[in-house]
């Protein structure tokens, strides 16, 4: 029993380091920082438009006049039974950001914790149990992309009730966290691939065992139908589209890699991850996996390893599996079925956080059994580990960045919208070296977006006003003409950086637009972090410039001519 009180006592010091890790959300509030790539620059502002206009449970196809002249639609913005998003309506932004990160923070330790204990550990965890606490926190404490909340770290909360149910348990808690996790994380984004994979495990284990494991096989579809009921948006738009109009998905080119490409994304991916599964495991945990599974070879002792070999082997099926997706090769194929352009099947490795820290305990697990020395190494490579792991925290990390406030710069963009002084329904603005959705944020009708769908028609109208500009930059223009989702006034002189602070001395001197198709679908201002010093050539007019202590920029107010 005393190894139960010791364990208990561990257990709720990892829950009071994650909720250290989320309390300076609450302490600083607005001036709290956060990661800006696929997070402030989008999704938060995108949640803040919902709400200020009061859209988040509008009907179907609803659209969001403020964005792209209203030919941006609701349904592509998440379902208001996302939890993220009603976070968003029910708290202040910074206050309902925290509290996301603290639920998924909270429930990535828990299912980690579960899992290990259960499936991984299983007899060792007695004696073992820091190694399950030790890696369950390391897990939870991973720089996930922020808007996807459970996608990625739910998973093992999820696969520790799949395992339950396949094993022949019948428990309330099981069917609980099924149905609870979909409101907590994203289908396209994160669980797809996880049900696909328990959909392959269901058949592999049906064929192995000649008898299908109905309940389990019941579980799968259970989830997938709660995800889709949830996402009734996305499902109408693919069964019932508002039209047959193209969209910038249909014309996706991503597919350009050659062999040699490829096999260094192959690596890169195995070793740093992708931005939005971080693992942080190149320092310590891949070297050290790398190191077990070379023991366990010379040993050849795989088959008592069967578990710890077979991750090995799929981890490393993942990272190819993703690189290859966008090798040229498949670029004929993705022509011939639209579905293999719009959807985007690289993301299994989204599963790789999981199958990551399991390895990472197995390892562990192995060196554990080393006697006194080699209890005192797991307890340095934990510590280790959580260690390079604080340094990822947003307040860390991303601390020379703008501040939450700093970012959106309301009482700067009030002072813009009170020089104007007209209805901001009656004009449109565009921006330059600053992410279009400051604007939006701030309540400004906005020709440029960072959108994940909207028609094509618009996407070429729009390039008309930066074709000047494209056609002296070949990376921009590819990167325009084979993506799109960032709607951006590109510029040559800038490149794909859209950020400038007010401490920036860059300046731009040989801008061109096409003013005439800016003035056209209604544009009249651009907001520009940089002084254009050939303004007049190019038929913008210079109005004003706009400073303000609690803002992270200088903006140049232009006028089109």
């Amino acid at each position: 029993m005393n190894y139960l009180k010791r364990e208990r006592t561990f257990f709720y010091i990892a829950i009071v380091i994650v909720l250290l890790w989320v309390l300076p959300y609450f302490v600083l509030n607005e001036d709290a920082h956060m990661r800006v790539h696929d997070n402030l620059d989008s999704n938060l502002g995108w949640y803040e438009v919902m709400k200020d206009n009061g859209i988040a449970f509008s009907p179907l196809h609803t659209p969001v006049e403020q964005i792209m002249n209203g030919e941006f639609s609701r349904d592509t913005y998440y379902s208001e039974y996302y939890a993220m998003v009603f976070l968003f309506q029910l708290f202040p932004p910074v206050i309902a950001y925290g509290l996301s990160q603290a639920i998924t923070h909270f429930v990535a330790f828990l299912g980690m914790y579960l899992l290990l204990k259960k499936y991984v550990m299983k007899e060792e965890h007695k004696n073992a149990y820091l190694i399950t606490i030790g890696v369950a926190l390391a897990f939870s404490l991973t720089p996930y992309w922020p808007s996807g909340m459970l996608s990625i770290l739910g998973m093992p909360l999820a696969l520790w009730s799949m395992m339950n149910i396949k094993n022949g348990e019948r428990n309330w808690k099981d069917a609980a966290v099924l149905t609870i996790i979909p409101f907590f994380s994203t289908f396209v984004i994160g669980f797809f691939y996880f049900l696909a994979a328990m959909g392959m495990f269901w058949l592999y284990d049906s064929i192995k065992n000649r008898k299908g494991n109905w309940a389990f096989l019941i579980a799968i579809i259970y989830m997938i139908f709660i995800y889709l009921a949830i996402d009734y948006r996305l499902v109408f738009s693919m069964i019932a589209p508002l039209s047959d109009e193209l969209t910038n998905r249909d014309v996706f080119y991503q597919s350009k890699l050659n062999f040699v490409q490829t096999l260094k994304l192959v690596v890169k991916n195995y070793v740093i991850s992708h931005n939005q599964d971080r693992t942080i495991h190149q320092f310590i945990i891949l070297p050290l996996t790398l190191y077990g599974l070379i023991i366990v070879l010379l040993k050849k002792t795989w088959k008592e390893n069967k578990l710890y070999v077979g991750l090995h082997l799929l981890n490393i099926v993942l990272s190819t599996w993703y690189a290859f997706w966008f090798f040229e090769g498949w670029q004929p194929l993705k022509e011939k079925f639209g579905i293999l352009t719009s959807f985007n099947f690289a993301r299994f490795h989204y599963l790789r956080p999981v199958i990551i820290y399991t390895l990472f305990a197995l390892t562990l697990k192995m060196i554990w059994k080393n006697g006194y020395f080699g209890r005192k190494l797991v307890y340095v490579l934990i510590i280790g580990q959580l260690l390079i792991l604080v340094l990822t925290n947003e307040q860390i990390m991303y601390k020379n960045q703008p501040s939450y406030k700093e970012y959106f710069a309301e009482e700067q963009f009030a002072d813009i919208k009170e020089f104007i002084g007209k209805p901001l329904d009656q004009y449109r603005v565009v921006s330059i070296g600053i992410h279009p959705n400051v604007a939006q944020y701030n309540g400004m009708y906005t020709l440029d977006s960072y959108s994940n769908i909207y028609p094509l028609t618009y996407k070429l109208q729009f390039r008309k006003i930066i074709e000047p500009e494209l056609n002296k930059n070949k990376a921009l223009r590819n990167y325009y003409d084979d993506w799109g989702g960032r709607c951006y006034i590109f510029v040559d002189e800038l490149g794909k950086y859209y950020q400038y602070s007010k401490q920036s001395d860059k300046e731009i001197n040989h801008l061109q637009l096409n003013v005439e198709a800016l003035k056209e679908m209604g544009g009249q201002y651009i907001l520009s972090a940089l002084p254009i010093n050939n303004a007049e050539e190019t038929n913008l007019e210079f109005m004003k410039d706009f400073e303000s202590k609690e803002s992270n920029w200088h903006i140049y107010l232009y006028k089109a001519m």
